[in-house]
C-alpha cells in the first residue's frame, strides 16, 4: 500500500465514523493490514490531513481530524 491510498484511507475512515477514533478502529473498519501504522506516515498525515492523535482520561489514544498546517 502507498503512502497515498494508507492517508486517504485513514481519513475516509475517520471521516465517516464521525467520531475520533483508535488505530484499532480504524484499522477494523478500513480492513488495513498493517497491525501498526508507520510512524513516518502518521507524521506525515499529521501535516497532510490535520491528523490529531490525544490521549483520553484512560489512557487511550485517540486519532481526528483538524486543521491541516498552513490553514485556517
Amino acid at each position: 500500500m502507498e503512502y497515498t491510498e494508507f492517508r486517504d484511507t485513514v481519513k475516509r475512515a475517520i471521516e465517516e465514523s464521525g467520531r475520533p477514533l483508535t488505530w484499532t478502529e480504524i484499522r477494523t473498519q478500513a480492513k488495513l493490514p498493517q497491525a501498526l501504522p508507520n510512524n513516518g506516515w502518521v507524521r506525515r498525515m499529521e501535516a497532510d490531513i490535520g491528523l490529531r492523535r490525544q490521549r483520553d482520561s484512560k489512557g487511550i489514544i485517540l486519532w481526528t481530524l483538524g486543521t491541516r498546517a498552513g490553514l485556517s
